[in-house]
């Protein structure tokens, strides 16, 4: 099943659309070919894992993290390098992705803003990068919640289930501010990105490579994550 049939088949209505999608955005030499040594090949910024970090990756293994939630339709591609190796490629990294629904609830934990969810599974799961070092998710963006600016975690691990990397991606004002202007959000955020203690003192990293696309037919995300192995 190719993938537009796949995301309509999801039965999660007119809001999660198809996404085409798009080329990577980095500072690699070459679009073509992620294995490039880019320049200023650093780690990524280390953030806390919380708030309600994974509790059980490794039965979420999964592209389409949805679950029952409902939102402006977003796909998360990642690319995974390895600075101790000149920024090439990192394949068979394992990949833990959540982040909050379009209320601001996260799933598997009680004492939400909307109540407990401790029982449910969504907007959490994991893949393993491929001979690219890339990953992709099917999601919604994200909502937000006072006190933070919107936002994704991230936990990246070698084959053995040792984590290499606990960081979160920030996304561009702009944009953010078009998906909370329509239905099923809960209007503007009240914390900037420039306001949010995580992103203080590392805002330029832990932005979201490109963001592109629209509120009708949803957005693409792309990163490149960088950890040393």
């Amino acid at each position: 099943m190719d993938r537009k049939k796949f995301i309509k088949n999801l039965g999660m209505g007119a809001v999660i659309a198809p996404i085409v999608p798009v080329a990577l955005v980095s500072c690699t030499k070459s679009d073509d070919n992620p294995d490039i040594t880019p320049s200023g090949c650093a780690v990524s910024p280390s953030e806390t894992a919380g708030p309600f970090p994974i509790k059980t990756p490794a039965d979420w293994v999964r592209e389409n993290i949805v679950g029952n939630r409902k939102g402006v339709a977003l796909r998360i591609n990642l690319t995974v390098q390895n600075t101790n190796n000149n920024c090439t490629a990192l394949e068979g990294a394992l990949v833990d992705l959540w982040h909050c629904d379009a209320a601001g609830n996260y799933s598997e934990y009680n004492n939400q803003l909307d109540g407990s969810f401790t029982s449910a599974h969504f907007l959490r799961g994991r893949q393993t990068t491929n001979a690219n070092g890339q990953v992709s998710f099917i999601s919604i963006f994200p909502g937000w919640y006072p006190g933070r600016a919107p936002h994704l975690h991230l936990e990246i691990l070698d084959r053995s289930g040792k984590s290499l990397l606990i960081t979160q991606i920030a996304f561009p004002e702009d944009v953010s501010k078009k998906v909370y202007a329509t239905s099923g959000y809960k209007g503007d955020f009240d914390t900037s990105n420039t306001q949010d203690g995580i992103f203080t003192d590392s805002l330029a990293q832990n932005m979201a490579d490109a963001v592109s696309g629209n509120t009708a037919d949803g957005y693409t995300l792309t990163k490149i994550l960088r950890v040393s192995v």
